[in-house]
Order: structure tokens, then sequence, then C-alpha cells
């Protein structure tokens, strides 16, 4: 961790540069896009990188992250402002998907607009964000450890669709006597033939 700002209030400002102590002593870091989401970078480091070294990392997620769960963050010293810098020319336009409960219809929305619907094991959208809205302290560690793809991670870490899918696959393999997470007929298993792209979710 770092140390403890008790002043410390989000900036939300495009460019800005945080470091996050993540876990095993690994530190990360993320971004402030124009949409005012969190690009976090596929680089970790045990001592703070310099901006050019980390701006020029190629980018793993893209999240929204809550804004009030960011200063405290900061104030509890998990996250560490940089400063603010160019925004890395490696954080492209986002696709995010809306999954509601109950179907396995999507909807993948760009640049604030929906922009089609499809199935969610669509093999185009597996990497594509899930909507959701992220708590800087008590998620965001867990979740990039989970995009590093090095350590393996708690069951319930979801983010990209594929994983979203493996996450519902564990709690109806956990609680099957519960309704609610029980899987639809017409379920595609994660691990089935009609999965391509699934080796390179695998693979990150």
């Amino acid at each position: 961790m770092f140390e403890c700002d008790h002043v410390a209030k989000a900036d939300m400002k495009a460019g800005t540069l945080y470091a996050i102590a993540g876990e095993g002593g690994w530190i990360y870091y993320g971004q402030v896009t124009p949409d005012k989401a969190i690009a976090f970078f596929r680089r970790r480091d045990r001592a703070i990188a310099t901006a050019d070294d980390v701006t020029s990392s190629p980018t793993m997620a893209v999240v929204d992250v809550a804004y009030p769960s960011i200063g405290r963050a900061l104030r509890a010293g998990i996250w560490k402002k940089q400063g603010r810098y160019p925004l890395s020319e490696r954080i492209a336009s986002r696709m995010v998907v809306q999954w509601p409960v109950g179907t396995l219809k999507v909807t993948v929305w760009q640049g604030g607009a929906p922009s089609h619907q499809t199935s969610v094991d669509d093999p185009a959208i597996q990497m594509m964000e899930i909507m959701a809205v992220w708590d800087a302290e008590f998620h965001i560690p867990q979740r990039l450890a989970a995009d590093f793809c090095t350590e393996e991670a708690p069951w319930h870490v979801g983010g990209p669709v594929w994983r979203e899918r493996r996450v519902q696959e564990e709690r109806a393999r956990r609680f099957p006597d519960e309704p609610a997470h029980k899987l639809p007929s017409d379920w595609v298993p994660t691990s089935g033939p009609k999965n391509p792209g699934f080796d390179l979710a695998d693979d990150r």
C-alpha cells in the first residue's frame, strides 16, 4: 500500500494516471479516459514506473469505476495519483455489453449508444466488457489480478463476457438447488466446441 492521503479526492480529468496497490505486492496502473472510465494497463511492477513506460504499455481493460470509491481508495493508500499525462495511444474506443438478468440476448453498445443485439455466446463479443461499475478499493485489486492472468483469480471475479459466463457456470455448480443460479436449457458451455475464440481468452 501507499502512504495514506487523508484529504485526497478523485480526479477524473482525462489523462490522470493512478498507481494501484494490487494483490501480492504488485503495483498496477490506470488512466482516466475521455469518457471518465479507467483504462488499466497490462503492466505491473514492484516499484512505481515512469509515466512514459506505463502509458506505452498495452491496455488490458477499460472499466467504469465508482467515483466516490476512487477517493476512498486514495485516502486508504490503495490508489495513488501520479499526475496528468497525455492519453495513451493504445486506449481505443470501447464497446461494452449489456446483459439483462434471465436472458441470453445481449446488447452491444458503442460510443454511448446501442449498436446491435446478439447472443451472449457470440465469439465476436467474448473479450468485450460487461456493463458494470466497479469499486476502486474492494473490487479493482482482485479484478486486475484476474485480468493479468498469471495467478489464479477468485472464481467470482467477472469483467469480460467470457469470464462472466464462467462465473454463471460456477454459480450453477456451487448452488445447484438455487433456482436463481440455474442455467437456461439453451446455455452454450464455455468449454464447448461452439466457442471459437476461447483460446484467446484463455491465453490472456
